[in-house]
């Protein structure tokens, strides 16, 4: 992990359920002054899960709809978008995050499905949210994978061993019960700021045992 806080990550979302923790991750990206750009990337199959898991209308104004912040009556506006948060296409095998001149600090994925992990750890990088996973092992980053899936088959299982060996962190969607969260939004929250906390990215809000 880095040691010191970074200030340019990627988030990528693909296909698996879990779109409200991805939400919670942005807002805490969003609200945290440490960090200065966020490269974001979703996968056709993650916006299908955003649409049905969050109730998203559309893909207009997607960063500000994950924020809480796209205008009423479904018009566009510019001024509801993040200046953080900047979206990517996950066909533009071009873009910043596909080379490692870019100094991207880190690389998350939230939530990750069994299908990009088989991608990510087999360097199957045709599309850009593995490209940009694969320059993150060759420049030795720290990539987090938010694996989400249940039961594991050999497969799940292998491909997991894999990446981890090429370096990643698996780092399995399983919220904390402990802390009594009364909701959804407390589960996702809390867990959002465990990966920020294995980033070096404490947040001051985030529950600490205290035994």
């Amino acid at each position: 992990m880095p040691n010191h806080p970074p200030q340019n990550l990627t988030v990528a979302a693909t296909g698996a359920s879990g779109a409200i923790f991805l939400k919670h991750f942005l807002i805490a990206l969003e609200d945290d002054e440490r960090v200065q750009t966020v490269n974001f990337i979703a996968s056709d199959s993650a916006l299908r899960v955003m649409a049905e898991e969050l109730d998203l209308k559309g893909r207009s104004d997607l960063v500000a709809q994950l924020l809480g912040r796209a205008p009423s009556g479904g018009k566009s506006s510019r001024t509801s978008a993040s200046n953080k948060i900047q979206m990517q296409s996950n066909a533009d095998i071009g873009a910043n995050v596909a080379s490692g001149s870019y100094p991207a600090a880190a690389m998350v994925v939230i939530p990750c499905s069994v299908g990009t992990l088989a991608r990510i750890a087999n360097g199957d990088a045709s599309q850009l949210i593995e490209r940009a996973a694969d320059v993150s092992l060759k420049e030795k980053r720290p990539l987090v994978l938010c694996v989400r899936e249940t039961p594991l088959n050999k497969i799940h299982i292998r491909n997991m061993f894999r990446a981890a060996d090429a370096g990643a962190t698996i780092f399995p969607l399983i919220p904390a019960y402990y802390y009594q969260p009364a909701s959804l939004d407390d589960l996702a929250r809390e867990f959002s700021y465990r990966v920020l906390a294995h980033l070096d990215l404490p947040q001051p809000q985030a529950f600490r045992w205290k035994g």
